[in-house]
């Protein structure tokens, strides 16, 4: 007997075979914590009615890990967006405030490469504009990890610093801002043609560290996109090739996701979708003067010990409100 047609596509056979086990990793660990759940809901009762302690905590313990495994599997569900699973870009760049702005990018930088070195991601530096006192205008890393995208789409918005000035000798109370966007990693499995008659590709000499290939030759590469007006630069690597793949690969990522958003907007027009995140919306105060907090605006997550969040510790806990409440 002949085997029929449709097994014959041997890519269709793994995309059924890669979904079904996609779905085993989700229908498994439930019913193991199922499982283990009413465990505990049997026996909890009975210890606690013939006076024995030890089990008691013993279950009590188990309890625990059973809602801690079960948050973890909620956020596994939050982080299935159609790109959530991929790498990413993360782009700070300063707003209102100028010195002062420039010092709250550098700021937030340190807080996302401390964050992804708590999660064990792999960070790298693309592209880097320094102030003209202080600080950084404009940076762009790399974020390589599990659902990093997923992740980091949190964060877009603009982040708003109220705090006393370092640099004000008047010790005067100063605010600042700064935006940050987050876009998917485009891999070879996703499509995305550019024709050179899309772009106009610029090239510039490299400022910043970076020894004597610095401000020697035209190395830095800003590509524009003409149709959209999406801009790209990278000056981070040694030649100027390295740093044109990267701006494409950039640029790529960059039209894949406005593709998706476009979509998705589309889709919530027609579903009558109220909620809206905004590209400028303030999605996040950050106040060290006259008392610490950071308050998410849109979830109403806040957090007092403000220089753990700073130190990228707490992060998560404004990340996993907002898919919560955002998906």
């Amino acid at each position: 007997m002949e085997a029929p047609d449709f097994w014959e596509d041997n890519t269709q056979a793994q995309e059924i075979i890669a979904e079904s086990n996609e779905l085993k990793g989700w229908i498994t660990p439930y019913n193991e914590l199922k499982s283990r759940f009413e465990g505990v809901e049997t026996l909890l009762p009975e210890a606690s009615e013939m006076g024995d302690e030890a089990l008691v905590d013993e279950l009590v313990v188990e309890l625990d890990k059973v809602e801690k495994e079960l948050s973890t599997l909620e956020v596994r569900r939050m982080l299935s967006g159609e790109m959530d699973n991929k790498n990413c870009y993360l782009s700070i760049n300063a707003g209102a405030g100028g010195t002062e702005a420039c010092d709250w990018v550098s700021m937030l930088s340190r807080m996302y490469e401390r964050w992804a070195d708590r999660r064990g991601w792999k960070i790298e530096v693309v592209d880097s504009v320094e102030g003209d006192v202080a600080g950084i205008k404009s940076i762009t890393f790399k974020l390589t990890g599990d659902h990093a995208y997923g992740y980091a789409k949190a964060e877009k918005g603009v982040h708003r610093l109220v705090r006393i000035s370092p640099f004000d000798s008047g010790a005067r109370r100063h605010t600042s801002f700064a935006s940050v966007d987050a876009t998917p990693e485009i891999t070879d499995d996703i499509i995305i043609e550019i024709t050179p008659s899309e772009i106009r590709i610029d090239t510039f000499r490299a400022s910043g560290a970076g020894g004597q290939h610095v401000n020697v030759t035209d190395s830095a590469v800003r590509i524009t996109h003409i149709a959209t007006g999406i801009v790209v630069t990278c000056q981070n690597e040694r030649s100027q090739t390295q740093n044109k793949e990267t701006c494409l690969k950039l640029l790529r990522s960059k039209l894949y996701e406005k593709q998706i958003m476009e979509r998705k907007e589309s889709m919530q027009a027609m579903e009558g979708e109220k909620k809206e995140i905004a590209w400028g919306s303030q999605i996040r105060n950050y106040v060290f003067q006259p008392y610490t907090l950071v308050k998410d605006t849109r979830t109403g997550h806040e957090a007092g010990n403000i220089g753990a969040v700073m130190d990228g510790e707490l992060l998560d806990d404004f990340i996993i409100a907002y898919l919560k409440e955002f998906g």
